[in-house]
């Protein structure tokens, strides 16, 4: 089954599917290696990683490509890339739709922010007129209509900070009438606001939770009560890179100051494992077989 067929079909199940958010491989290898059936690749993770900058559009789309491009060769599960605002107007939308689905990615998110974006949970956000954004969506699914009709157009709106609960949901509707395959719903305040959102938008939902992060705008909420909701799929964005961070701050701490961490085994991965990860060994075989000077 291709693996956009297969993202369709879980998200349209309404089962919260779990999609943690990968900022480079080695996080999408281990979200695969942790068992969840599908990764979202979070723009906040590749711009704070590889830029050293907030989620605010200062990472461009051919560094997005390629670093998304990367990451779904790595892994067999189902991966969603960030179009953010698709990087223009409805035309340039059509050539980021493209671009995705060429890379074998099986859907992305774009939402309704004005240029330049920034994360959902961020003060100082701003939307673009209905009307343009249903545009947008209706250009993208005229490219994946052509190739491949089953990508994941995930329509994200930030309505609720600027218009509240009741304009997410007017926007979400358009949206999937225009063509999105799932609404994103945005910095929710409440669970009866993610209830209502499920009950008034004609396609599955999907809901972005902050984990264990403080300083979100959506509740903690149980992943079996949005499934006993009926959401479609949950993202959970930044926890993995935010749990990186901690676990190396905890390591450079403890050899700060000349120490070695002598002992402190629950500090770092073994390097057996690491290497098991990157598959070490499956490049030992390739050398063993092909290079005349092997050493063992």
């Amino acid at each position: 089954m291709k693996k956009t067929t297969l993202l369709k079909r879980m998200i349209n199940e309404r089962k919260a599917l779990v999609c943690p958010g990968a900022h480079d491989a080695i996080s999408a290898k281990l979200i695969e290696r942790a068992g969840f059936k599908a990764l979202q690749v979070s723009g906040f993770g590749l711009s704070a990683t590889y830029l050293g900058l907030p989620d605010m559009a200062f990472i461009g789309f051919s560094d997005v490509l390629n670093f998304t491009r990367n990451i779904a060769e790595t892994v067999k599960i189902p991966v969603m890339a960030d179009a953010d605002t698709g990087y223009g107007n409805s035309i340039n939308a059509m050539y980021v739709t493209k671009e995705f689905l060429k890379a074998g990615l099986a859907g992305m998110n774009i939402e309704d922010q004005v240029f330049p974006k920034r994360c959902g949970h961020l003060e100082g956000k701003q939307i673009i007129p209905l009307e343009e954004m249903v545009l947008k969506i209706k250009a993208c699914k005229s490219v994946k209509d052509e190739l491949d009709p089953d990508f994941v157009i995930n329509a994200r709106t930030d309505a609720i900070a600027v218009g509240g609960i009741e304009e997410a949901i007017r926007r979400g509707n358009a949206y999937a009438e225009a063509g999105a395959d799932l609404i994103f719903v945005e910095a929710p305040r409440s669970v009866e606001q993610i209830d209502r959102a499920v009950r008034e938008i004609k396609a599955p939902v999907s809901i972005n939770l902050m984990d264990a992060v403080t300083g979100g705008k959506t509740p903690l909420i149980p992943i079996d009560t949005l499934r006993k909701l009926g959401v479609g799929r949950v993202s959970i964005p930044v926890g993995p890179l935010f749990a990186a961070v901690k676990g190396m701050v905890d390591y450079l701490d403890a050899i700060k100051g000349d120490r070695i961490a002598e002992g402190r085994t629950e500090l770092v991965a073994p390097f057996s494992d690491f290497k098991d990860l990157v598959g070490f060994e499956k490049f030992r075989d390739l050398e063993k077989q092909f290079l005349p000077n092997f050493v063992e």
